[in-house]
């Protein structure tokens, strides 16, 4: 790419940052998206509660996308990562693992986060088909089946909770001693949720379809889905070397105007909230590409 200076620069081209680009195309802004290629929900078959493309592939939604915004001339990508960022006078100059440079006067960081997968055989392979993280995602393919829930504690306890709306053949696997109190054991015993106790070994599973839970002391459950948030990370390193902030979750921190705490950096999709969908990562890359050309506008007039 020969092109060095744009005006925005958004790091991380999926759904969240496709979506801000599409605004800043629209309102005649040199843009450019850096993109890895590597999104988190890569794994997943099929992407739900998102209108108009309800059930379809998360890659295929993804690949039209990109499509549509290619279309706009003045939005330019770059498929590569970004590693480094300083400030400069007049904005920002980001440097790619290949070594290239570009600059831009604001930055939108849409580029999600990693999930840590915990040390349990065959769950890696199962994330995102039958191991799920969000109900209002994936919780009607799997209502009424029978149903595990990896968690403990007062997280354990509200996430059974929340889960038990879309089946009531559930349990709940602590994966080691419980945590919970004695009114939520009881309150889960009331709703018939079975509490397991015992360390979790593996997962059986076909082609990434739990099918039994096996624990440590060869104990084994059937179950036709999980549900489990594994601890995560930022994708994307450069914000916080910028000084951005981050939540008590690791989420970045971001105003209702989805800026965060350092002058010209914004922050959209996965990397900013827990309630982490293509539908909200794109109303909030929507949403971020028009403040940052409002932005512009006000610094240009």
């Amino acid at each position: 790419m020969e092109q060095e200076n744009f005006e925005v620069i958004i790091i991380g081209g999926s759904y969240s940052g496709l979506s801000a680009a599409m605004s800043l195309g629209r309102s005649l802004r040199q843009v450019l998206v850096i993109d890895s290629g590597l999104p988190c929900n890569r794994q997943t078959p099929h992407s739900h509660n998102f209108i108009t493309q309800d059930g379809e592939k998360p890659a295929v939604i993804a690949a039209k996308a990109k499509l549509q915004v290619d279309l706009y001339k003045t939005i330019h990508f770059y498929n590569g990562l970004a590693t480094k960022a300083i400030p400069t006078k007049n904005g920002f100059e980001i440097t790619t693992e290949a070594g290239k440079v570009f600059k831009a006067r604001k930055i939108l960081f849409a580029s999600g986060v990693k999930d840590l997968i915990p040390e349990i055989k065959g769950f890696g392979d199962c994330w995102g088909i039958s191991v799920l993280h969000c109900p209002y995602c994936h919780g009607y393919e799997v209502k009424n089946e029978k149903t595990a829930i990896i968690a403990n504690g007062e997280m354990g306890f509200e996430y059974a909770k929340l889960i038990s709306n879309w089946t009531k053949d559930l349990r709940l696997c602590t994966n080691g001693k419980s945590t919970l109190t004695l009114e939520q054991t009881e309150a889960l015993k009331k709703h018939n949720v079975q509490v397991f106790e015992n360390e979790i070994d593996s997962f059986e599973h076909t082609n990434g379809y739990i099918e039994n839970i096996i624990f440590k002391n060869k104990e084994k459950i059937a179950v036709k889905a999980i549900y489990s948030k594994p601890p995560f990370e930022q994708h994307c390193d450069i914000p916080e070397s910028l000084g951005c902030d981050l939540n008590e979750q690791g989420l970045l921190k971001v105003d209702f105007m989805q800026k965060t705490n350092i002058p010209g950096i914004y922050a959209s999709g996965d990397c900013t909230t827990q309630m982490r969908s293509v539908a909200i990562a794109i109303s909030t890359g929507s949403f971020a590409g028009a403040l940052i050309n409002k932005e512009l506008i006000e610094e240009n007039f």
